[in-house]
């Protein structure tokens, strides 16, 4: 179609530029050009139209298909385009905090940082899981949450120096071999960024929604906005944003101080279109039981700092509950 229309061009300008000297005034040329581009530009819009449907139905038919997780009913995604925001900590007090909001609810925990996994020691747990008479793993239990991780099949200290292939297989292990049991909700910790690992779940597991963390500084929200957008692209709803260390309170004058900025997520989510999930403090609490393996939400459940992941569980619930509907 390119060719033909190329070709189409040259042989009006043709017939206008032979026209052109019997032509008392360029009056006639100029609208003679200007038909030509509204021409070009028009067939241009019907080509790039049915190039973008081919390339749709291409990427489709090349996806996989989507299969839940044996007995999962919802998997809610906590992710960040950087690291080092505190997604780990806020998976694992969501996960905690959704729980101590309705007990009877049953709630799991996925640790899909297959490089950097942080739930065995955010959760108290070592050791190998063992396998079930259908030859599938049995998550470690603490807390009342059954949780899975790289972390429980390789040394503590021992780095994982894998490639693509083997990483993705490793995901496909983690969502596919492991014995859930029952859940309401299964809480995955996804690596930041916006790779393959997060291509690979969101593209083989139906995900209920994504919860992007995020602190207040502009270069984490960056990638937050990136880690929104890539969601969004493949069809996951962004239940919302989270807005991480928000604010530091000095425990001996109370003064607020905002080290990273001040509302940057807030502002992010209305930029986004999305729901604002709340604000988790820069708390010392938080940073000291998470490195005792005991998160907050458990250890100080009638805390400032636990009150306010409970608060952003809540959300997050309402939030499914607005998807669903």
């Amino acid at each position: 179609m390119a060719q033909f229309t190329y070709s189409k061009l040259s042989h009006l300008l043709r017939i206008s530029s032979n026209k052109g000297s019997i032509l008392r005034t360029g009056t006639e040329m100029k609208h003679g050009h200007a038909c030509c581009l509204q021409f070009i530009r028009c067939q241009r819009s019907v080509d790039s139209k049915a190039l973008q449907e081919r390339q749709q139905q291409h990427m489709a038919r090349g996806l996989p298909k989507q299969k839940p997780i044996t007995g999962v009913k919802q998997v809610i995604v906590v992710a960040s385009g950087k690291g080092g925001v505190g997604k780990s900590t806020t998976a694992v007090n969501l996960a905690l905090g959704l729980m101590a909001n309705n007990p009877s609810k049953s709630v799991g925990l996925l640790d899909a940082d297959v490089y950097g996994p942080s739930i065995p020691k955010l959760m108290n747990l070592k050791g190998n899981p063992d396998l079930s008479d259908n030859n599938l793993m049995i998550p470690l239990t603490n807390y009342g949450i059954p949780c899975m991780s790289m972390g429980f099949l390789v040394e503590d200290m021992a780095p994982i120096v894998w490639r693509g292939l083997m990483v993705m297989s490793a995901i496909e292990k983690l969502l596919r071999q492991v014995d859930w049991g029952s859940l309401d909700y299964l809480v995955v910790d996804m690596p930041p960024g916006t790779g393959d690992v997060q291509l690979s779940i969101s593209q083989n597991i139906p995900v209920a929604g994504a919860v992007i963390v995020s602190t207040p500084q502009d270069i984490a929200l960056l990638d937050a906005h990136r880690g929104a957008e890539m969601f969004k692209k493949v069809n996951v709803p962004v239940l919302g944003l989270v807005q991480n260390m928000s604010v530091f309170q000095c425990p001996n004058c109370s003064h607020q101080t905002h080290i990273f900025g001040s509302d940057g997520a807030r502002q992010l989510a209305d930029t986004l279109g999305v729901k604002f999930l709340g604000d988790i403090p820069l708390y010392l609490n938080i940073r000291e039981m998470s490195d005792r393996g005991t998160p907050v939400v458990v250890s100080s459940p009638d805390s400032p700092e636990a009150e306010a992941y409970k608060k952003v569980a809540s959300v997050v619930v309402q939030r499914l509950e607005e998807v669903n509907a």
